[in-house]
């Protein structure tokens, strides 16, 4: 899929990038230049006067990884005036190994205590998980049962949700990760960070991209 290609390339181009000085801070951004708007806003999960923020990402994608450390304690900060969901981006298409791993891991609750590890495992010990068999072999060997594992991995609700991720990244737009969308209608991301303060260093990107959703959520919890 060319939306496929365009993330991944998008990815690869950011966690390249190198230092030089940031000239801004988008505290109050601009929309069109630090995020941008959904023509077609999206139905939100969250209730009441939360605000929704679903992060789309992919676990061998460096600059996810980058950005996971800050935007988990961001999401500690923001505490109940926010609801959190994950996307994985099919990278491969309906069978893509990694996002098939996240949905198992969340269907068996064991996201929170897995999620981290998969991005370690990932980036750190080198460890590619991007075969079913490597996925099942390593799960097997950080403490999930192999049997609960594949009765959830084969299961019809996962299944479901992985012929649905390609419908659910086109209704958002998505075309690189990492992407934050708030309130289902307001869409920013670390290449949109890096064009409005002029920066390619990636720490400064990713609080700069913090800074724009800090500003979004307020955004969109004021009009609750």
């Amino acid at each position: 899929m060319r939306l496929l290609r365009l993330a991944a390339a998008a990815c690869l181009l950011a966690g390249a990038a190198t230092a030089i000085p940031a000239f801004a801070s988008p505290t109050s951004p601009q929309a069109g230049v630090d995020y941008t708007v959904l023509a077609q806003p999206q139905p939100v999960q969250a209730a009441g006067k939360k605000v929704e923020v679903i992060e789309f990402f992919m676990y061998h994608c460096p600059v996810c990884n980058g950005l996971e450390p800050g935007f988990e304690e961001w999401v500690k900060k923001q505490g109940d005036r926010i609801q959190v969901r994950r996307v994985h981006m099919p990278y491969t298409g309906a069978n893509d190994p990694e996002a098939h791993l996240f949905l198992t891991l969340e269907a068996l609750g064991k996201l929170d205590e897995m999620h981290g590890k998969v991005f370690d495992a990932v980036h750190k010990q080198h460890i590619r998980l991007n075969k079913d068999e490597a996925i099942i072999d390593w799960v097997s060997k950080n403490g999930i049962d192999r049997t609960s594992f594949l009765n959830a991995w084969n299961s019809f609700g996962v299944q479901t949700r992985m012929r649905q991720l390609g419908k659910l990244i086109e209704a958002y737009r998505i075309d690189s990760v990492p992407t934050l969308v708030i309130d289902g209608r307001f869409v920013t991301s670390p290449g949109l960070a890096h064009d409005s303060i002029k920066t390619n260093n990636p720490q400064e990107m990713f609080q700069a991209t913090l800074q724009i959703a800090d500003a979004l959520v307020a955004k969109a919890a004021a009009s609750k």
